[in-house]
């Protein structure tokens, strides 16, 4: 496809945030809409993460975007005409440290004040979500029935071909090279196929986002830090059905619906390196944690494993906004390794802002100048 000379948005990256972002802004009637990927779609960090999708969590703003994340989710087939692959079986946080029971209990009073109805659960309860379930260290455990999981592939796809009968034009394997401003706005980009000149460009990057936003003169705190999976051969179903999550234990573990299962954790010495590579550490941890936590697994075989990239900020909360200094630039990035389950929610948000609308959730937290002001949105669930 030649490249369009003109546009009147144009969207870097073509994951989730990307996709969603272009069909948001169509939704609102936006004409002339590129997405520039410069590998195919989902092919970055979208196509490499955990796909979990949760409410538990321990901010209120963090909790109102996974609740509204969770219930658009379970409509998503029906607005974008496509199964994204959404699996309800709950999310199953375990506890190893008086302390963090403490703070599990304290979010999960604030989730019940915003209608998210987590419970605290007995250890013969978490058993009978998780029959495969070995944890008699662990002090205390709580359990949201509706989060879960959904296919990254397919909900981004999803995303992309309802955005394409929107008329959202799609350049794959088009990387941008520069981003182009005059007198503090944005004017367009440079791209390894050509120019586009636009008055609105949106960084939705990804691990890449720190690199966009330089090009634009817009200097981000974001770092990318190389985090791996394993999966393995599918097995019986019922041994791990919900998300197994733990802040101390440093996991999170699931079954995917034909078996497999699937884990990854936080990596020890937080690489920051963009080689996408897997290591042998990796795979003996994530196996000894397998076998502790879900004893069935034994003997298992490991089919698969990678890498993918969680872009950071200093507070582990994404950055959603328009740039002071560059006027049309609009920065959707820093999920922290959330950026799947906010996807849909995000780039609702961040097209109502684009087209002067009142975003229905508050983004104003979450501009870049938090970090200057000292003023970070600290979240206590991450992995």
């Amino acid at each position: 496809m030649t490249l369009k000379r003109t546009a009147a948005v144009v969207i870097v990256g073509g994951g989730i945030q990307g996709c969603s972002t272009a069909y948001n802004l169509a939704k609102l009637g936006v004409k002339d809409i590129v997405v520039i990927e410069k590998g195919t779609i989902c092919s970055g960090s979208t196509g490499r993460c955990g796909a979990g999708i949760r409410a538990q969590w321990g901010t209120e703003m963090n909790c109102r975007f996974g609740l509204a994340c969770v219930e658009k989710f379970e409509q998503l087939h029906e607005e974008l005409g496509m199964d994204c692959g959404l699996n309800q079986s709950g999310y199953l946080m375990v506890a190893y440290k008086e302390s963090e029971f403490e703070q599990l209990q304290k979010s999960m009073k604030l989730q019940n004040s915003l209608g998210i109805n987590t419970r605290v659960v007995s250890y013969d309860e978490a058993r009978e979500i998780c029959p495969g379930l070995s944890a008699e260290d662990a002090v205390g455990f709580t359990f949201h029935n509706r989060d879960g999981h959904a296919d990254p592939f397919l909900t981004t796809f999803a995303y992309m071909e309802a955005a394409k009968r929107l008329g959202v034009i799609f350049h794959r394997f088009t990387e941008v090279t520069d981003v182009k401003t005059v007198a503090g706005k944005v004017t367009g980009v440079s791209t390894t196929a050509g120019d586009i000149d636009a008055p609105v460009v949106v960084n939705a990057a990804g691990g890449y986002s720190q690199v966009i936003s330089k090009m634009a003169g817009v200097d981000i705190p974001n770092f990318s830090e190389r985090h791996e999976i394993i999966i393995t051969e599918p097995v019986e179903p019922g041994v791990c059905p919900p998300m197994l999550m733990s802040f101390s234990g440093n996991y999170y573990i699931q079954q995917r619906p034909h078996g497999s299962i699937i884990g990854g954790c936080s990596p020890e010495g937080h690489p920051q390196d963009y080689e996408l590579g897997a290591s042998w550490d990796f795979i003996e941890m994530m196996s000894r944690t397998f076998v502790k936590l879900l004893p069935r697994t034994k003997g298992v075989r490991v089919v698969r494993q990678w890498s993918g990239l969680y872009n950071m900020t200093p507070d582990k909360q994404p950055i959603l906004c328009e740039a002071d200094n560059v006027k049309g630039f609009f920065l959707n990035c820093g999920y922290s390794g959330h950026g799947f389950m906010f996807g849909p929610v995000s780039g609702e948000l961040l097209a109502q802002k684009i087209t002067g609308k009142e975003p229905w959730i508050s983004i104003d937290m979450l501009h870049y100048d938090r970090f200057e002001k000292g003023e970070l949105l600290i979240e206590p669930a991450v992995v």
